[in-house]
């Protein structure tokens, strides 16, 4: 008779292992609608998306920034520590015809992360209006600067703390057809 078979119930229960947590080149894997979500740190985040580059994800359909001031008790994975800010990037493969999501969290304190460009060069404008709207900055970006907004615009619009201001407007009344 095995060891197992000799435990008692509860024990054998407790001798099994929980499952090991998915893993995409180290990072934390969650799923979303059926799509596959990795977790990437801000110190992981260009070796991560260099790995999933070369593991066929040819395309970079899209990248933008969230600011979760208000929500920064959202669900993650054990482990991913949440920033106040995310950057969420959004691959193609077009070899495997496979989506995949990438998140990473990035501190209010240090709004910085490394510039998807030299990967994908179509980056380039999302990384600027991440930048523009959140004040996100991609290192190493080839021209960081304001795609949306005025260069001597003070601030960035998207950010949940950003003064919501007021521009009049003037109503006319219709002119009157009796």
């Amino acid at each position: 008779m095995s060891e197992v078979e000799q435990q008692p119930a509860d024990e054998a229960v407790e001798a099994q292992a929980a499952p090991e947590p998915e893993l995409v080149h180290g990072a934390p894997v969650a799923w979303s609608h059926g799509q596959q979500v990795v977790h990437v740190t801000q110190a992981d985040y260009l070796d991560v998306l260099t790995a999933l580059k070369a593991d066929g994800f040819d395309a970079c359909m899209d990248l933008c920034a969230v600011d979760y001031l208000a929500a920064p008790a959202r669900p993650l994975p054990e482990g991913v520590e949440p920033g106040r800010y995310e950057v969420v990037v959004n691959l193609l493969s077009t070899t495997h015809r496979r989506r995949l999501r990438v998140r990473a969290q990035v501190p209010a304190d240090d709004p910085v992360l490394p510039s998807l460009f030299d990967l994908w060069a179509g980056t380039e404008a999302m990384e600027r209006e991440a930048f523009d709207m959140m004040g996100i900055t991609f290192d190493n970006h080839p021209d960081l600067t304001r795609i949306l907004m005025p260069e001597d615009w003070e601030g960035h619009p998207l950010r949940k703390d950003y003064a919501v201001g007021r521009v009049p407007v003037q109503f006319k009344h219709p002119v009157s057809s009796r």
